[in-house]
Order: structure tokens, then sequence, then C-alpha cells
């Protein structure tokens, strides 16, 4: 299982391309809790973390994906890019990559997103790719693509 961008190879994360991968690339403690979850509930692949690799080298440039499998045909996306990948439009294409990926299994209908209403370069990914503002609280704007 892997998407495939114009520039970018997003592949679902598993204890093989981890041991492979936390050498060159620095992980948030999100991808070892994920892990876990997989360990327990295997069909979790896919719903959890995503490596974003350029294409051209195969470099681990970000992580993106889902907090959780489908819950009433929804899923939440959450990414982020290495800072010497930032302002390349990466995001978006991986953003992108994987939203048309969760909805072509068939089990999505809508994905949310969150972000604080300080990080631009956050909202405008979300615009870029469809998501629309749904609410702003508590200094989060929230999103929704359906």
């Amino acid at each position: 299982m892997e998407v495939s961008t114009e520039r970018l190879l997003i592949i679902p994360c598993n204890e093989e391309n981890y041991r492979v991968q936390s050498r060159l690339y620095e992980m948030g403690p999100h991808i070892l809790s994920y892990l876990d979850q997989v360990r327990d509930d295997p069909t979790t692949i896919g719903w959890g973390v995503w490596f974003v690799q350029q294409k051209e080298s195969l470099q681990v440039i970000g992580d993106i994906g889902f907090k959780g499998k489908p819950h009433q045909r929804t899923v939440e996306v959450g990414y982020g890019m290495q800072p010497s990948h930032h302002n390349k439009g990466f995001a978006t294409e991986a953003v992108s990559g994987l939203l048309h990926w969760a909805f072509s299994t068939g089990l999505v209908d809508r994905v949310i997103a969150e972000c604080s209403v300080d990080n631009g370069p956050s909202f405008r990914v979300l615009e870029k790719v469809g998501m629309k503002q749904v609410s702003v609280s508590d200094g989060m704007i929230y999103w929704e693509l359906s």
C-alpha cells in the first residue's frame, strides 16, 4: 500500500520501515504510540502515520496520517514536514494525495482537521486541498471536507 503523487511517495508506517527510517528521520512520540496501536490491532495500518518521501531520493521529509480508523465515516488528518521542506508545496501535495486515498477506500465520507489560528501555513494547506472552515474556538480553527 502506498500513495504516489507527482513528487512524493507516501507509505504507511510499520515496524520494518520505522526501524530503517528512525536512523534518518526524527520521530515524534505519536509514531511510537501508533506502532503500539498497530501491534494491538493490525487493521489500524493506513489509519495512522504515513511517511512522506521524496520520489527522487526516497528521503523522508515529513509524516502525515489519520488520528485513527474511520468513526461514523469520518477521519481526522494531521501532518508535519521538516522545516527544510516548508514552503515548497510538499504538505499540500501529501495531504491531497492522502485525502484522495481515504475517500477512495469507500470507508470515508468526511475528513476533518484542526490547526491553531496563528498557524497560517497550515491553514493555507487545508484551504488549498479544498477543506472549509467550520468553526473557530479557543484559538483553534476546525476544518471539514465532505
